[in-house]
């Protein structure tokens, strides 16, 4: 029934697209199809990294009591193996000049992936038993309900020379990237309503959480916001203002999330030159819609900051970008004092083209460095006190990363595992208090196949916990490596590589506080090297 279902919606499509061209004469139908397979090692629960179903539920039950299976594809091993797709479909219709529509729709799915019955989370995040007589019972599996959903991923309408001729409008669910993706990218955030609600603890669940029906989160096509932005261009000056709704509890209450944002942009004549700058105010009122006397006070979060890149010759590239917050902070609805928020990030590196033309291979190398604000440990609670210097991802939409990138996003560390009575659940979160180096290069043995490497390393400011001093220091490496192979202009074939292996912050198995406070983690894993490879298949129309 489900695929009748989403064959009923792809010839609804098709018929509407029909009746549009048959009026306007310019209508487009596109799309795309993306199937990947995952083999991951050190993902499971009690290794190195677990997803946060895995990590909520040792979180609630540390004492020994029986912690389930992933909820939905039973990941109770070190190492997994699955295929997901990503089906889209894309009709753009220009209405007249200066008039057009765009709308995309989306079907992201694990293969044929059962969702098991034997545990349940209550509203209170007490654990119960269906469908199976109880714990140590094999559990009993159901088809997953969401696995042929249509999700609706762009929908917008764009008005050019819109009252004045440089104005250009859109409003609708679209995406909206400003310079590399630092601050505003992706809008993967999905409300902590929709997920354990441990409210008994006083506290927030992942504001990342899983997005869909799909195992590797990381990997949705769901990025849009459902926005209205208008773009002036004063060539080689741009302004853009927008405003997006990210979440909304109900239309009464004051407890969503919105986005405000103001970009200055402009092109240089010379050296390939561009400078911009940014105000992004992020109201975030989601802890508020646990707070029963609703006198939690909200996450203001206003960025402001500047980028810029230019070629001060023809074989290099540089650029920077440093980026402020300010505002306030709420770790969660037990908070009784008011925080302010002071923080900071940088991100600065460049390209280095000198052999490109030189080597039949063309080989590019760079470099770049990224630093993100953290805060002290001891100030980390929700009863804490004073200002807040923990960075605030926003909606980053640059990843530098296969793995580490996600750690406290859709993963979980064994070592400092999922924590719901903080804001963000992660202490070794990879969004705050971290330093990261990159060395980067690219060769093209040939005109359709691209090899690229990253070696990552990583430090942080503070300790993750103000316990162990040894939570301070080296965070870990990472090697991601790739390869593209564009079998015609229309299918590629694509093979990524990453492998983390943990630093000396994730040496703790040894300590007894920390073994005490934990006994559900198992430490003697947390060393281990994580591993990600993906291998896919992509054609589009």
């Amino acid at each position: 029934m489900k695929f009748l279902r989403v064959l009923s919606v792809v010839a609804l499509v098709a018929l509407i697209a029909t009746g549009a061209y048959a009026e306007t004469q310019n209508v487009k139908v596109s799309g795309d199809l993306a199937i990947r397979g995952f083999w991951r090692d050190n993902y499971g629960a009690g290794n190195s990294f677990a997803s946060q179903n895995e990590q909520s539920a040792a979180y609630l039950y540390p004492n020994g009591a029986a912690v389930p299976a992933d909820e939905r594809i039973g990941i109770d091993r070190p190492n997994s193996q699955w295929f997901m797709s990503t089906t889209e479909l894309q009709i753009d219709a220009d209405l007249t000049d200066n008039v057009s529509t765009c709308i995309r729709l989306l079907n992201q799915r694990d293969w044929n992936v059962a969702r098991s019955t034997e545990y349940t989370q209550t509203a209170h995040g007490q654990m119960s038993t269906i469908g199976s007589g109880g714990f140590g019972h094999s559990p009993s599996y159901v088809e997953n309900p969401n696995e042929f959903a249509v999700d609706l991923e762009l929908a917008y309408l764009t008005l050019k020379n819109f009252i004045y001729s440089p104005l250009t409008v859109s409003i609708g669910r679209q995406n909206l990237w400003f310079g590399k993706g630092f601050i505003v990218g992706a809008n993967q955030r999905v409300n902590y309503a929709s997920n354990y609600g441990n409210m008994a603890f006083g506290g927030l669940v992942n504001p990342y959480a899983s997005v869909g029906p799909i195992s590797a989160p990381e990997y949705t096509a769901l990025n849009a916001f459902d926005s209205v932005k208008a773009v002036l261009d004063f060539d080689p000056w741009t302004l853009t203002g927008i405003y997006s709704k990210i979440w909304g509890n109900s239309i009464q209450a004051d407890d969503g999330v919105d986005l405000w944002g103001a970009n200055v942009g402009y092109k240089f004549d010379a050296y390939k030159g561009e400078a911009e700058g940014y105000w992004f105010y992020k109201r975030d009122m989601q802890v508020k819609a646990y707070n029963w006397d609703r006198s939690v006070g909200a996450n203001d979060v206003n960025t402001i900051g500047l980028r810029g890149s230019f070629d001060p010759i023809d074989i290099v590239t540089l650029y920077g970008e440093f980026a402020g917050q300010f505002g306030s902070y709420v770790a969660n609805p037990m908070q009784g004092n008011n925080r302010g928020r002071v923080a900071g990030a940088l991100d600065v590196g460049g390209e280095f083209r000198y052999f490109t033309d030189k080597w039949a291979w063309k080989p590019k190398m760079g470099v770049e460095f990224i630093w993100y604000s953290g805060n002290n440990p001891e100030d980390e609670g929700g009863h804490s006190s004073g200002q807040y210097h923990g960075w605030d991802p926003m909606f980053r939409g640059k990843s530098d990363s296969l793995i580490r990138e996600f750690i406290g996003r859709y993963y979980y560390s064994a070592a400092y595992p999922f924590d719901p009575t903080r804001y963000y659940n992660s202490p070794d979160a990879s969004f705050q208090n971290q330093m990261q180096l990159i060395f980067s290069g690219s060769l093209q043995p040939m005109d359709s196949l691209k090899l690229t490497g990253n070696l990552n390393m990583f430090w942080n400011q503070y300790a993750y916990l103000a316990s162990l001093g040894k939570s301070k220091g080296y965070v870990g490496t990472e090697v991601d490596l790739g390869a593209t192979w564009d079998y015609t202009e229309d299918v590629s074939f694509n093979l990524v590589m990453g492998f983390f292996a943990p630093g000396g912050v994730y040496n703790i198995s040894d300590n007894g506080a920390f073994a005490a406070t934990h006994p559900a983690v198992n430490t003697s894993t947390s060393r281990k090297v994580a591993t990600d490879v993906v291998a896919s298949v992509k054609v589009s129309f």
